[in-house]
């Protein structure tokens, strides 16, 4: 059986990713054994903030519409249900920004929200 030496194919996968690891400190970015390990890792990480991303902003989207709710005078929760009574279909997104950027348009949903609570 011949020897292989695996040369070419072998580098291209070092490189590959010693290129990932561009960035990170150390011998994480230099040396491939390192390297490889702390590329898994940082893909592992990747994938799971991907989804938790996701839970963050809808949590800092709640926080913004309860301040917002209550300095008109109304609870977050009764603001949703009253928003949701009078058929207005707006995601916490929305509302969010509605509440950092048109307090006035914010103020008339409060109002139509605490008419139908």
């Amino acid at each position: 059986m011949p020897r292989v030496k695996r040369g070419f194919k072998a580098r291209q996968r070092r490189n590959k990713v010693l290129k990932a690891a561009k960035g990170f400190r150390g011998g994480q970015s230099k040396l491939f054994k390192t390297a490889a390990i702390a590329v898994d890792r940082s893909r592992m990480y990747a994938y799971r903030d991907r989804k938790t991303k996701k839970h963050d902003f809808r949590k800092l989207w709640i926080i913004r519409i309860n301040a917002a709710a209550r300095e008109n005078g109304i609870s977050y929760s009764r603001f949703i249900g009253g928003l949701q009574k009078a058929g207005v279909d707006l995601d916490r997104k929305v509302l969010a920004g509605m509440a950092v950027y048109d307090p006035a348009g914010f103020a008339q949903l409060a109002s139509v929200a605490s008419e139908n609570c």
